[in-house]
């Protein structure tokens, strides 16, 4: 029983932490350009003919 009073503690530390991390990625701009990245993967930026 008294694991429970380490345990719950550290699950509401990482709690926190992980809602920390969300509002900082939030704010930061990381969710404005959803589609931009999967646009970028499928674009040929390579020129016509290959490597020489």
């Amino acid at each position: 029983m008294s694991v429970l009073a380490y345990l719950i503690p550290i699950a509401l530390l990482l709690g926190l932490l992980g809602l920390a991390a969300f509002l900082w990625a939030l704010r930061s701009g990381q969710f404005e350009d959803l589609d931009g990245a999967a646009w970028r993967v499928l674009q040929d930026d390579d020129k016509p003919g290959g490597p020489e």
